[in-house]
């Protein structure tokens, strides 16, 4: 089947109509006022289009978390905002450790997912114990790549043999980075000042920083590729710069809560806000975005955590960590970063697109001929307000319902395949 975008506004081309051909699964043209016939034509009126938008950090809940989100409500929300390729974290119930849970998972990603989804495996068996996973017969059954999301490997040595493993095997390894011996009191926001002003218990940024500072040594001595989940303090931040310099192959990302708030945006005990890594000081926020845009963070991750309303509802005692992220990371972003000229519209995208591809040696990630006909189109012009009603995941569990934003999702394809279109 062929397919023609008309007159899309592409990056590298701002100010001309572009028109785009996609013919079964691959882009075949790209140019202005394309003469040609297709059995479906998409009208982008002059919107943003880009390539797809990659999640290298996606929680989808099934197996065993299913009244949270499950494959189908997850991708659509993914969909929904834009990403066409999204890789999903093992903290499911069972967690893909051996060879028949991850065809398991593959399946159920087979038969639901609505846009390209990668399966992270396990770094251990069950997550929280120090037995290894057999990486190559999960690799063989279609392992991403590696990681503990959720907790932080506790035991150098554990952590020391899964990448050397990791190394033999060319496979990345992915890691949450907590220090559960630093967490005291069972934290549940960032120690700071705001914590003592709401007399809840902190969570110090050396559970983060200190085990990356671990890790970046071992990666050092196996030569894997280590990449670090949802950088949240500025010492992490120099940790990951100075390793960059020393030449070790680390990698970091951000999300867009991290960047876009702040401690001092909690004004009461409200779980919405909880999150782990916890939103910490504004001096940490600053150095966030001055990491990404020095290269020491190297993309933007969603660490897309849905939650069920009766989970998230009253204190952040008791209630789980986590926010949703994927239906409204691109308009957040474009809204407080690019409107405000903080950041480019070209980094913006290359951030969320094209440097995720290159790190993990992803064949997307790209708008040109002969790319695969992934891509998203946004509306940069009109005015939205975020609620629970445009969203199409399962959960609503985020403290952004009410912000204002521009660059809402106006269709996203798959494949060559619209997956998802405004209504109107």
């Amino acid at each position: 089947m062929k397919l023609l975008i008309k007159n899309a506004r592409i990056i590298g081309n701002h100010d001309f109509p572009t028109d785009i051909l996609i013919e079964d699964s691959t882009i075949k043209k790209i140019g202005m006022d394309l003469k040609v016939s297709a059995e479906k034509i998409l009208n982008a009126k002059g919107k943003l289009v880009t390539p797809g938008l990659i999640d290298v950090h996606v929680h989808l809940r099934e197996p065993g978390f299913e009244y949270k989100e499950t494959i189908a409500t997850g991708t659509a929300a993914a969909a929904r905002g834009g990403f066409t390729t999204i890789c999903a974290m093992p903290n499911v119930n069972p967690a893909p450790d051996s060879v028949k849970k991850m065809q398991n998972i593959q399946r159920l990603i087979s038969k639901s997912a609505k846009v390209k989804v990668k399966q992270y495996a396990p770094i251990t068996e069950q997550l929280t114990s120090d037995r290894l996973t057999d990486q190559r017969a999960l690799v063989n059954a279609g392992a991403f790549a590696f990681t503990n999301d959720g907790v932080g490997v506790q035991t150098a040595a554990t952590m020391y043999l899964a990448m050397k493993e990791a190394a033999k095997n060319k496979v990345s390894i992915i890691a949450h980075t907590e220090d559960d011996s630093l967490l005291f009191d069972g934290g549940v926001m960032h120690e700071g000042k705001r914590n003592k002003e709401l007399n809840l218990s902190g969570m110090s940024q050396l559970t983060e920083s200190t085990q990356i500072a671990r890790d970046v040594l071992l990666a050092e001595s196996t030569g894997v590729h280590y990449h670090i989940c949802h950088v949240s303090a500025k010492e992490s931040v120099r940790v990951i710069r100075d390793a960059k310099k020393a030449g070790i192959n680390v990698t970091a990302e951000v999300t867009p809560h991290h960047l876009l708030m702040s401690e001092e945006d909690i004004l009461s005990d409200n779980s919405l806000f909880k999150m782990n890594p916890p939103l910490r000081s504004k001096a940490d926020q600053e150095a966030l975005l001055e990491g990404l845009l020095d290269g020491t963070i190297d993309m933007i991750a969603t660490d897309h955590a849905p939650h069920s309303d009766e989970e998230k509802q009253g204190s952040m005692i008791g209630s789980p960590f986590g926010i949703i992220g994927s239906e409204t990371a691109f308009p957040l972003l474009y809204t407080n970063l690019v409107k405000t000229r903080r950041v480019t519209l070209d980094q913006l995208v290359e951030w969320l697109t094209s440097k995720p591809a290159e790190i993990f040696n992803m064949d997307i990630g790209r708008l040109e001929v002969g790319a695969p006909a992934d891509l998203a189109c946004f509306d940069l012009q009109n005015e939205k307000v975020i609620s629970k009603e445009m969203l199409h995941s399962k959960s609503s569990n985020t403290p952004f319902i009410g912000w204002k934003i521009y660059g809402d999702t106006y269709f996203t394809i798959v494949d060559g395949q619209v997956v998802y279109q405004e209504e109107n």
